[in-house]
């Protein structure tokens, strides 16, 4: 797919697309989530390009919603899509279904719905929905045990870009490495030329090293796996609790992200644990290890029976009176048992085993009170400890890394499958939600045919809302009482036409929908226009009639624009511009009467027919009525004052007044 061929998509956003791992897959599959991962790409613009891409794809880069008001009526239908998602990427991928008049696209979608609608939403699966979201890599760490090291100056750039984690340096020969050597626990030369090269320390020469980065840091890998361990184990959740088939064996990654911190550090290795504590805990185990030694002496010298007084005698050892020969002869075996102690203690609190000797050599030498440890042993012991935490944890890392790889593409399409589950879950409980179908959508269609429609767009609850019957093909003028439902049958054919064209199922028992490739709906005008907005309000019916693509158009009540006498031989003249093109179209409208005395063809006039007033409210059939001029309400107040007033008259008595007016009113409808 040529990236800049998607409308929308310039050089630019095409390069930031290019970064993606596969762009054509995620633009194919509308996959928001990965679109949104490009350098600059917010969540809306993915899903912008994500429908541009769509269109581009299947033939139908024309705009299906050709008016405000057909927009609105697509966003409502986003709206109750987007409330049955759980997680964010399924509100963003509801934006790509959108309504064109491509035959691919529509089967597409409808292929969806047939999976979806066999799916169940029951509650642990949704629960576990709640903690899925899309994976995320982790901003670099800083890893510093470790180096690269090149003689090359564009090698040198090309390893800081491709492996940020660790520092870049730069080396000559040999002498050079050793001394990097030196400085890291591991030095990796990234030139064949330094192959073969004896230094000291842990020098490893490998020039495809920036090919496999997840191998010279598997830090790299450790920190993505514990950045998304809480989404991977919510998508595998999903996947036990939908019965799904997964891509991986969910119990070795639920093992391996065991064995990781929250920032990445393998956990659950008591070899690497013991020294972690030990390097941790040195200094405080040989203060208390000094602490334990001098406390033995101390009761000794107390205890001691020796030519002065022993309280005397520990009184001028505080003072800082040489007594190094008094001790060596007095106290020689107590002075080497309290040394013994602080070994014992410092070996036996750090759990060191093959660092005994290192440890022994803190404590020794020549007999002092107080006793003191070597500072230079303590070093030496640090440093070894230290050695061996990161060699132990550079191997687990390694090893846990390895068993990682193995598990990252299977993780994306673990989360990607549980996104999708969503998806597909949000279509179904709308389909179930408002007793949806899928409609007929086809060339051979004539118009628009709704059995047992309701539409979820009224203010009212849905089970509450009366089924509708309409059928409807060519120019029809649809007539009927205030507030008898002409407005909302105008909603529910768009919303029908809209849902059919995104391939979703629509709130009916049955349709049946022309394919068409623009849907134009004019909502009712608030009060008569200027002139200016008047002559605009006729280009755009200009710009309409002219046009040869198959449309539906959905008119309410285009009176309004201007006087009455007026708009009747306005929309005479729409009519008959419309008659015999690919359309289909409804003009709501309080002078369908007029209208059709006034236009040159014959035009269909539909009603919905108000049975009748019951206690000052409407009674009416919601229906439409096939080639029938409804009343009016203001008919229907004067016939039921007319009928009122004849049954107050006795049958012998003359008309009265009052009735002869009200039979006067009703005669002129």
């Amino acid at each position: 797919m040529e990236l800049t061929a998607i409308p929308g998509v310039g050089e630019k956003t095409a390069a930031a697309l290019a970064d993606l791992d596969d762009p054509e897959r995620a633009l194919r599959e509308g996959d928001v989530a990965a679109l949104a991962e490009a350098p600059g790409i917010s969540a809306g613009r993915a899903a912008a390009i994500a429908r541009a891409a769509v269109r581009h794809e299947h033939d139908a880069d024309g705009e299906f919603l050709a008016t405000d008001r057909a927009r609105d009526v697509y966003e409502d239908v986003l709206d109750l899509l987007k409330e049955r998602t759980v997680t964010d990427y399924a509100a963003r991928r509801m934006e790509t279904f959108v309504p064109t008049g491509a035959p691919s696209r529509i089967a597409e979608v409808r292929a969806l719905v047939d999976r979806a609608t066999d799916r169940e939403a029951d509650p642990a699966t949704l629960d576990a929905l709640s903690d899925v979201t899309p994976l995320a890599d982790p901003p670099p760490t800083r890893v510093r045990d470790r180096c690269l090291a090149t003689a090359d100056a564009e090698r040198y750039a090309e390893a800081e870009e491709a492996v940020p984690e660790l520092s870049v340096e730069v080396v000559d020969d040999a002498r050079d490495l050793a001394e990097l050597a030196r400085s890291y626990a591991t030095v990796i030369a990234l030139d064949e030329t330094f192959a073969g090269v004896d230094v000291a320390g842990d020098v490893r020469v490998r020039p495809d090293a920036l090919e496999h980065p997840a191998e010279v840091v598997p830090e790299r890998l450790l920190a993505f796996f514990a950045a998304n361990r809480d989404t991977l184990l919510a998508a595998a959740r999903v996947h036990d609790a939908a019965g799904m088939e997964p891509p991986c064996d969910l119990d070795a990654l639920r093992d391996a992200l065991s064995r990781l911190d929250d920032d990445g550090t393998p956990v659950g290795d008591d070899e690497l644990d013991r020294l972690t504590t030990a390097v941790d805990d040195l200094d405080a185990a040989v203060g208390t290890a000094e602490s334990v030694a001098n406390d033995h002496l101390r009761t000794a010298i107390r205890e001691r029976d020796v030519t002065i007084e022993g309280t005397d005698f520990l009184s001028l050892v505080e003072q800082g009176a040489r007594v190094d020969a008094l001790l060596s002869r007095e106290l020689a075996d107590e002075f080497d048992h309290a040394v013994a102690k602080a070994r014992d203690h410092l070996i036996d609190s750090l759990d060191l085993a093959d660092e005994a000797d290192l440890a022994e050599r803190v404590f020794g030498g020549d007999p002092t009170f107080p006793l003191e440890h070597d500072a230079e042993a303590v070093s030496r012991l640090r440093t070894e400890l230290a050695a061996a935490r990161d060699r132990r944890a550079g191997r687990i890392k390694t090893e846990l890394a390895d068993d990682l790889r193995a598990l990252r593409d299977p993780a994306d399409r673990l989360v990607r499958a549980a996104l999708e589950r969503d998806v597909e879950l949000a279509v179904a409980r709308f389909a179930d939600d408002f007793d949806c179908t899928l409609p007929d959508v086809d060339d051979d269609v004539s118009g628009v045919a709704v059995e047992g429609g309701r539409s979820p767009l009224l203010d009212v609850p849905f089970a509450e809302v009366e089924p509708v019957d309409y059928a409807v093909s060519g120019v029809t003028l649809l007539s009927g009482v205030n507030s008898g439902g002409k407005t909302s049958t105008l909603d529910l054919l768009a919303l029908v036409t809209v849902l059919a064209h995104m391939g979703l199922p629509v709130p009916a028992a049955a349709a049946r929908v022309e394919r068409v490739s623009e849907l134009h709906y004019y909502a009712k005008s608030q009060g008569t226009l200027d002139a200016g907005a008047f002559e605009a309000t006729l280009r755009d019916f200009a710009d309409l009639v002219t046009g040869t693509d198959s449309r539906l158009v959905l008119v309410d009540e285009l009176e309004s624009i201007t006087e009455p006498g007026a708009s009747a031989k306005i929309i005479a003249g729409i009519l008959e511009s419309l008659d015999g093109g690919d359309v289909t179209a409804v003009f709501v409208s309080h002078l369908a009467g007029e209208i059709r005395d006034a236009a040159g063809i014959d035009v269909a006039v539909d009603g919905i027919e108000a049975v009748g007033l019951v206690d000052g409210e409407l009674r009416v059939n919601r229906s439409p009525v096939t080639d029938h001029l409804a009343r009016s309400t203001p008919e229907l107040i004067v016939e039921k004052l007319a009928t009122e007033s004849a049954e107050r008259t006795a049958d012998d008595d003359p008309p009265t007044d009052e009735d002869d007016f009200y039979r006067r009113l009703l005669e002129k409808f």
